[in-house]
């Protein structure tokens, strides 16, 4: 894959208790097809994150990466807006 053509997401860490690795709670809105009732939807990824920046509930922005472990898949780009 090409590192310019790479997914990233914005979202929240909601766990940063693994050594070198956050997780990130990234929402996303859709539409039943039923009921047209907007939903949310929270979805969770294991990201790695080497120098240890990332804090509990820091705003950050993870990219994609190659398979690091069985569940991580993601890499810290950026904190965009730390915690208070």
């Amino acid at each position: 894959m090409d590192r310019a053509n790479r997914k990233t997401r914005i979202g929240t860490i909601v766990s940063d208790k693994m050594e070198k690795t956050i997780v990130v709670a990234v929402g996303s809105h859709y539409k039943h097809p039923l009921y047209n009732k907007i939903l949310k939807r929270v979805k969770k990824y294991k990201a790695h994150d080497p120098e240890q920046n990332g804090k509990l509930g820091d705003v950050v922005k993870i990219s994609e990466t190659r398979p690091l472990s069985k569940t991580k898949r993601w890499r810290l780009e950026e904190v965009i807006k730390k915690a208070e």
